[in-house]
């Protein structure tokens, strides 16, 4: 028996790394509003309130080191610095589209903001 066959039996690494990456705090809604086209950190940061700009910096390093997001300094004046997604980014939307889905018909609004209330 193969590791890959052993791994789907019982255990997927790859897909518990997976729901690491995308699960951590703000990720997904970072990941949807680049998806939409927000490139710059100012854009990112305008459409997710509540972000901090220490959690929106966190996790682009973290989306960068692991491939999912280029880091581009455009040569302007004043400098400017954008955030595209890479193919592998860009391979998120159908997963990003799905959560978006199973949210809109499993989780209510009201549940979010009893949430919202009881973090602040």
């Amino acid at each position: 028996m193969s590791t890959d066959e052993v791994y789907t039996e019982r255990f997927c690494p790859r897909y518990q790394r997976a729901v690491e990456i995308v699960g951590r705090r703000w990720s997904g809604a970072i990941l949807r509003a680049m998806l939409t086209g927000a490139s710059r950190f100012g854009e990112i940061q305008e459409a997710i309130p509540d972000l901090s700009n220490r959690m929106l910096s966190e996790r682009l390093r973290e989306f960068e080191a692991e491939g999912i997001v280029e880091r581009v300094v455009v040569p302007e004046r004043p400098v400017r610095v954008e955030y595209r997604l890479t193919e592998k980014g860009r391979s998120l939307n159908d997963v990003v589209e799905a959560l978006s889905r199973w949210s809109q018909d499993w989780i209510g609004l009201e549940e979010v903001e009893e949430r919202r209330a009881a973090a602040s």
